[in-house]
């Protein structure tokens, strides 16, 4: 099995490293951000009374 050289596989690791980079930051963008509804306003909290 020939052996290459070690340009080659710091070129090979850069190569493999901007795919796996470029990939996740495609992932990160493909989802399109909910819009979110200002008239609902924050949602009120019930109140929980605890009998121990």
């Amino acid at each position: 099995m020939p052996q290459m050289a070690p340009l080659l596989w710091l070129n090979l690791f850069f190569m493999f490293l901007i795919g796996f980079i470029l990939f996740f930051i495609m992932n990160y963008f493909m989802k399109m951000p909910l819009k979110i509804d200002p008239s609902s306003g924050p949602k009120p909290q019930l109140q929980k009374t605890w009998k121990w």
